[in-house]
């Protein structure tokens, strides 16, 4: 059996004041509170985060919610607490029970308002800024100063809030660009892409008279750490520890293992039944020197993308195409993948795929346009982290590179910034 190549653990000392000053009861932060917006690709940075500098035993989740159903579908772009307002006042118009008609296949959904909602998870805490910052300042002298963490556009007024209303008792941070004066928060986590619209190139392809609705405005200040790709959740350890739950699922399986991960079209990086033509052939071509080929899904994979490659290689005797029924393979492929083919319009995706020190193909990056064509440039030819997939490919030769891990290097800077305030961090 071909060992599996994990990567080694990252160096973790912290960077803080000296231990002298750890016994402080004001200046160590014990415990985070994450901000999420109920999107998993976003909420995984913050958790990944929180992971990083050691306090996963010790977060607790809030959720910035929007209502849902109905009208509510086409009212995403208003800010969360005009959205809400007007909900409400649709509410005293048609009345709780009113269904309201939606236009998507004219199907009648009613409405609802519940933290989670559909999805389950009710029991999540929603992200109420009174209380936030009541808890904040009357936990302070016994708990010590509160780590935010927030990602998401939805999450920005929240996140600055609880920073302007409670700034000497909390350290706010705020993943990915909040489009917003970066002095809202104690510091900003964003990957180098969202600076793309300052290049010469990005001018060039804006209208003089939009430049200025074009954000971000000006260069990152000393509140922002650039990433190269998203933070997440997945570390040696978690690898590890998958490479053992997944074993006897994947263990037997023939060598190289090539796990392909499909995500869907963005408004960046568009595509259809065209790409999954092209995956289908070059593939073809690869089987020759795969062992075994596992295909997967994600939430924003079109119907059409899917049935098209369940109808073509659902049958071939070297592949297994995942059903989403199973329980979910994710991390056993990451620990137990020879090599990964990923569309490219999840940074999330590739970002994981990359913390592996794996070969990463990458199919699709023609399709992308604005920032997205700066992050696979970064990733192929700045970086070396990735190959374009064309079929042509020998698995079973492996290259390598250091693994991608941004995590641990924003939670780095975390501990110096929290060194200047005069705080530290104790998990």
């Amino acid at each position: 059996m071909k060992p599996i190549k994990l990567p080694e653990p990252p160096s973790s000392t912290p960077m803080g004041v000296p231990d002298i000053f750890e016994g402080g009861v004001y200046g160590v932060i014990r415990r985070a509170l994450v901000i999420g917006n109920g999107f998993p690709a976003s909420e995984n940075q913050s958790i990944g985060l929180v992971r990083a500098l050691g306090l996963s035993e010790k977060q607790t989740l809030y959720r910035v919610t929007r209502p849902r159903g109905g009208v509510n579908e086409w009212l995403h772009w208003l800010p969360v607490s005009l959205h809400k307002k007007l909900d409400y006042i649709l509410r005293q118009i048609y009345g709780y029970t009113q269904i309201l008609l939606v236009g998507r296949g004219k199907k009648l959904v009613s409405l609802h308002t519940e933290n989670g909602g559909s999805t389950g998870l009710s029991s999540i805490l929603e992200a109420d800024v009174k209380k936030i910052v009541a808890m904040a300042r009357e936990t302070f002298e016994k708990d010590g100063p509160l780590l935010v963490v927030a990602s998401g556009r939805d999450t920005v007024s929240v996140a600055s809030d609880i920073k302007r209303l409670a700034s000497d008792n909390v350290f706010v941070v705020q993943i990915q660009h909040p489009r917003i004066h970066l002095n809202r928060f104690d510091m900003v986590i964003t990957p180098h892409h969202d600076y793309y619209p300052l290049t010469p190139h990005a001018q060039e392809q804006v209208p003089v008279f939009l430049r200025r609705w074009i954000t971000p405005r000006e260069p990152p200040d000393r509140h922002v750490v650039l990433t190269v790709g998203a933070p997440h959740q997945v570390d040696s350890a978690a690898l590890r520890n998958a490479a053992s739950a997944w074993h006897d699922e994947f263990a037997p399986l023939p060598k190289p293992l090539l796990v392909v991960n499909i995500g869907g079209p963005t408004r960046r990086c568009r595509y259809g039944v065209d790409l999954a033509k092209q995956l289908i052939a070059s593939l073809d071509n690869a089987l020759l020197s795969c062992g075994t080929v596992r295909i997967s899904f994600s939430r924003r994979t079109p119907e059409k993308v899917s049935n098209i490659i369940l109808k073509e290689l659902g049958n071939h005797p070297k592949i297994y195409v995942c059903d989403g029924e199973e329980p979910n393979p994710h991390m056993g492929h990451l620990a137990w993948a020879d090599a990964f083919v990923i569309t490219a319009d999840s940074v999330s995706m590739l970002s994981v795929a990359c913390s592996t020190g794996k070969p990463v193909y990458v199919i699709g990056a023609e399709r992308c346009t604005w920032k997205f064509v700066e992050f696979h440039k970064s990733l192929r030819e700045e970086r070396g982290l990735v190959r374009p997939f064309t079929g042509l490919e020998d698995m079973s030769e492996s290259w390598s590179y250091p693994p991608l891990n941004d995590a641990t290097e924003a939670a780095n800077r975390v501990h110096q910034a929290l060194a200047e305030r005069g705080w530290r961090l104790r998990p």
